[in-house]
């Protein structure tokens, strides 16, 4: 494997606050320093990259939201159209849902994606466990053996755990093991059924509603469970100014919890749903202004610990129905950075902390290595310019599913090379 040396390079390092200008060495695979001294020419043979002194070079994005369909889905992604995707969006790690046909409810199976994901040589998959068996929130999964496996944390996906003895029972078990669960945050009886924010819009379009509220009612009972086990617990996708008061105080309190977003909820609002439009269809279905207002005001002031793309592929015909019956969810792996900068350049973030909820943050709360520069760490980087602008358009997007909610949006950001373990996995011309 040839050295490669970035030279002319904004260096931005989250994870030990570096940010200034600088060079980098990657020598087998690994990075070899930041703190080259210009007059210290370039390894014989090695691949010179030049940022212009205007490209930023960070580390590898650490996605921990992501749905594929392998296996059982192929139809809407496989683990190699989701490897592009993810590239093409500067992210190296994946966290991948158990809600696949079969469930990752077995250790085979979480070993599986892990081998699918270094077979592709692009991206590092770790798997999610199944909660409980088939993700059917009743019987206990083998969480033991699954984590052995290599399962990095417990979840049933979309599905929220509605006993509220069984998720104390999870939380006891997995405590044990020091082992993270992960809640999707809504109530299921107050959500069954609804397909839109309960208000005034749904009530216009005709549209069966979901309270808000079904999210902060689940966020307080598991909070509250979690306080009586000591459990690690985690909330996907928070994205209600009430949840997040709970979870800002929970933390106050010592409260052994994180939580993580996603851009729809920072970048959009539920009017982006007045034409029927299916693509817009998510889970959580899109807030209000003032909820998508709390989760900016959420990013910077460190409630949440990491973005997540929140990746839930569908096929055309899944999203070709009246909205009632049209599948929910959203593409994102590719969208991931450009709508987390439309943050930075709206002045509502730092560059810095923007980085750091893609990259050291959500390693950390999966305890994974990724997401660093640090000398000897894999040499997984994202090189991007923060300024170059460009439109979604579905139909375009790298990978199979194209259902984004974020079709037409001009956005300011575009990652121009992405390497895995030191090899380039994506390229595109600078601008």
């Amino acid at each position: 494997m040839k050295p490669v040396l970035f030279e002319n390079v904004r260096l931005i390092d989250p994870a030990s606050s570096l940010d200034r200008p600088g060079r980098l060495l990657v020598q087998d695979g690994v990075i070899a320093g930041t703190d080259l001294p210009q007059a210290e020419g370039a390894p014989e043979g090695a691949d010179i990259v030049d940022g212009g002194g205007h490209l930023v070079l960070c580390p590898g994005l650490v996605d921990m939201r992501v749905t594929i369909g392998e296996p059982g889905y192929e139809y809407r992604e496989t683990v190699l159209s989701a490897a592009k995707a993810a590239v093409a969006g500067g992210i190296t790690t994946i966290a991948v849902l158990p809600n696949t046909s079969p469930t990752i409810d077995n250790p085979a199976l979480a070993r599986l994606l892990r081998a699918r994901g270094e077979e592709t040589g692009m991206i590092g998959i770790l798997p999610y466990g199944a909660l409980t068996r088939e993700c059917a929130g009743k019987e206990m999964a083998e969480i033991g053996l699954l984590a052995e496996a290599g399962a990095i944390a417990f979840t049933d996906g979309p599905h929220a755990i509605a006993d509220s003895r069984t998720m104390r029972q999870m939380l006891t078990y997995a405590k044990g093991f020091d082992a993270l669960i992960v809640q999707h945050p809504e109530d299921p009886s107050l959500a069954r059924g609804g397909c839109a924010t309960d208000g005034e819009l749904a009530t216009r379009l005709g549209l069966p509603g979901i309270p808000a509220a079904a999210e902060a009612i689940l966020i307080a009972r598991d909070l509250r469970l979690a306080r009586m086990t000591g459990g690690r617990l985690h909330f996907g996708h928070v994205s209600t100014a009430e949840g997040l008061d709970l979870i800002r105080a929970a933390k106050a309190d010592g409260v052994r919890v994180t939580c993580d977003t996603a851009p729809p909820y920072f970048d959009l609002n539920e009017t982006v749903i007045g034409d029927f439009r299916t693509y817009a269809k998510l889970s959580p279905p899109l807030r209000a202004e003032a909820d998508r207002r709390a989760v900016c005001a959420a990013l910077a002031d460190g409630t949440i610990d990491a973005i997540a793309s929140d990746h839930m592929p569908c096929d055309a015909d899944d999203k070709r129905q009246p909205f009632a019956v049209a599948s929910a969810g959203g593409t994102g792996l590719c969208t991931l950075l450009a709508v987390t900068l439309a943050q930075v350049h709206a002045g509502n973030l730092g560059m810095m902390d923007a980085l750091g909820l893609l990259t050291h943050r959500p390693a950390g709360v999966l305890r994974s290595g990724a997401g660093t520069l640090a000398a000897g760490s894999a040499a997984d980087l994202c090189l991007f310019n923060p300024e170059t602008g460009w439109v979604v358009r579905a139909g375009e997007l790298p990978g199979k599913a194209q259902n984004t909610p974020f079709d037409g949006r001009a956005l300011e950001g575009r990652v121009l090379g992405t390497w895995k373990n030191g090899r380039r996995v994506f390229g595109a011309a600078a601008a």
